[in-house]
């Protein structure tokens, strides 16, 4: 089987946008066309990954319109839906077509538009993903990140310190990335003296609500050089699902979607955690940063919290994590980010990353949707 190949990516500004989302789809779409050299009615197979349209924005048929607006008729469309996962799952979704071989030239579009609903308007739609039970009880994503905090700064006497430095790290990261939402440094004291959401998470533990939109395009690796000499591989990806309910985890510090995605994944592509450079993990609460880099295997179980502490995991540490900024810098419109992480790696496996550059040959992506309900783990290559 050919490998697939990456041979454009977009990203949009994240932040709070005037355009809607489909504004948001065509600007990004364009420009991943426009950077592959691709012109629209080229693509066979045209995706869009969105967790949301009809309850943010009360829009549906998306991604036909999209393939209106980008003249990419008559490709095949779908809309990927996997919560806030929906971007990695759009990633495998993509790689299946081109790898299967019922598409040569595969366009992935993710974007969301969030920020004219309330926090609160926005957190229940997102919240919506949680189980009936748990959602009928007022149940949040919030609450089960606070909740899970503590455990894990109880049982492996991490200090709530080490949380804020997660916040402290990708801010100072996302300071270089002209997409990035927040282009802010904060400092410790300002994380941990803001205001309480879900004990022991503060406001700064939290990613923003955010619009935005990132685009990539797959095609099979024969072909690559056809369109660029840079590209990159799609070396591994795979997806895997953890209990609906949270409370029925037998340990919710650890993300079995998380472990068997990303167990898949390294097979998959021959390699494993010690041969990643670089990766971006989805930091939607800062404890998150923790669990994934361990059940990701970079560092043991209890251990991610120590090597944040000792700068493992800075830009210029032995494994940069969210050299973007992270979702917390970034931003986070649900549909968009696994995608943009996907960019952020192209970048930086081709040398483009600008100040936020790092050496690399081998680059990690995993979004995770919910509590970790659904996850897909991506593996990125230099050729």
């Amino acid at each position: 089987m050919d490998r697939v190949a990456i041979v454009g990516a977009s990203m949009t500004q994240f932040g709070d946008r005037d355009a809607w989302l489909l504004d948001l789809l065509a600007e990004a779409g364009d420009a991943a066309l426009d950077d592959a050299g691709v012109d629209g009615d080229d693509v066979d197979h045209l995706y869009v990954s969105n967790m949301a349209s009809g309850e943010f924005e009360g829009q549906t048929g998306v991604p036909n319109a999209l393939a209106h607006d980008l003249a990419a008729m008559p490709a095949h469309t779908a809309r990927i839906d996997q919560t806030s996962s929906s971007g990695g799952a759009g990633i495998y979704a993509a790689w299946q077509s081109v790898a299967s071989g019922a598409s040569e030239t595969t366009l992935l579009v993710g974007g969301e538009k969030m920020t004219h609903r309330t926090t609160g308007e926005a957190t229940d739609v997102i919240a919506s993903l949680t189980h009936p039970v748990e959602y009928k009880h007022g149940v949040t994503l919030p609450s089960f990140a606070g909740l899970t905090a503590r455990k894990y700064l109880d049982q492996y006497d991490a200090p709530r310190e080490s949380l804020g430095k997660v916040a402290v790290k990708n801010h100072e990261n996302g300071l270089d990335n002209p997409h990035a939402q927040f282009r802010k440094e904060v400092d410790l004291e300002t994380v941990l003296e803001s205001p309480i959401v879900a004990d022991p998470l503060r406001l700064y533990d939290f990613c923003p609500i955010t619009d935005g939109s990132a685009a990539l395009v797959f095609c099979p690796e024969s072909v690559a050089a056809e369109y660029t000499d840079d590209y990159v591989v799609v070396s591994g990806v795979a997806g895997a699902t953890d209990t609906h309910v949270v409370h029925e985890r037998d340990d919710p510090t650890t993300m079995r979607g998380v472990v068997e995605s990303s167990n898949q994944a390294y097979e998959m592509a021959g390699l494993g955690p010690d041969d990643v450079d670089v990766a971006e993990l989805h930091d939607m609460f800062t404890i998150l940063e923790f669990l994934q880099s361990e059940d990701l295997g970079f560092f043991e179980k209890g251990e991610g919290w120590k090597a944040v502490r000792d700068g493992v995991t800075d830009r210029d540490g032995d494994l940069p994590i969210n050299t973007s900024g992270g979702l917390k810098s970034k931003g986070h419109p649900l549909g968009a980010s696994g995608v943009a992480q996907a960019y952020e790696l192209y970048q930086q496996l081709l040398g483009n990353a600008g100040d936020r550059q790092v050496d690399a040959e081998v680059g990690l992506a995993c979004n995770v949707g919910g509590f970790g309900n659904c996850v897909t783990t991506t593996i990125l290559e230099q050729p």
